[in-house]
């Protein structure tokens, strides 16, 4: 039997500041925090190969059906070099949020000082969330998050078995 993928545990992203980020993904996109605690354990050194001090990791829950994680990553006593790419470059990440209101949710995050990548949310006009909304917000270190509000589901008609 050949070894394959069973699920997801976590996506990670590494911060610089873990209250400015928590008060992004936490405060302002309301996700809950799962845990945050500071970490210096053994494998963590042997499995990263990295001289740091510790590391201080946030898990935030994104709700929903089967609910993701993401962790927060804040390496201390370690040498960082801030990452600056546009979207198209190789190795750039991002994390797309399903959110209910994303007109909302961008007024809401620009009014706390963040900034996204267009003016307004954006009207998807093709594939399979045409009729949706989207936009991507950059966090406390430029990380992108996309937001994206799916479409309203058709109407079904009265009398529809579906209804």
């Amino acid at each position: 039997m050949s070894p394959s993928v069973i699920g997801s545990a976590h996506a990670g992203i590494t911060v610089s500041d873990m209250d400015a980020s928590l008060a992004f993904y936490r405060d302002g996109l309301g996700l809950e925090v799962e845990f945050d605690l500071v970490r210096d354990a053994r494998y963590q050194h042997e499995v990263l190969a990295l001289p740091f001090r510790d590391i201080r990791m946030a898990q935030l829950v994104i709700p929903g059906p089967g609910p993701g994680r993401i962790e927060l990553l804040e390496y201390r006593g370690a040498e960082r070099r801030p990452a600056a790419s546009a979207p198209c470059d190789p190795a750039t990440g991002h994390l797309c949020l399903v959110v209910d209101d994303a007109t909302a949710m961008l007024e809401r995050m620009t009014g706390l000082g963040y900034r996204s990548r267009s003016a307004t949310v954006v009207d998807i006009d093709a594939g399979a969330n045409t009729g949706g909304l989207l936009v991507y917000l950059a966090d406390p270190d430029g990380y992108w998050v996309e937001l994206l509000q799916r479409p309203a589901a058709p109407d079904t008609p009265p009398g529809d078995p579906a209804s």
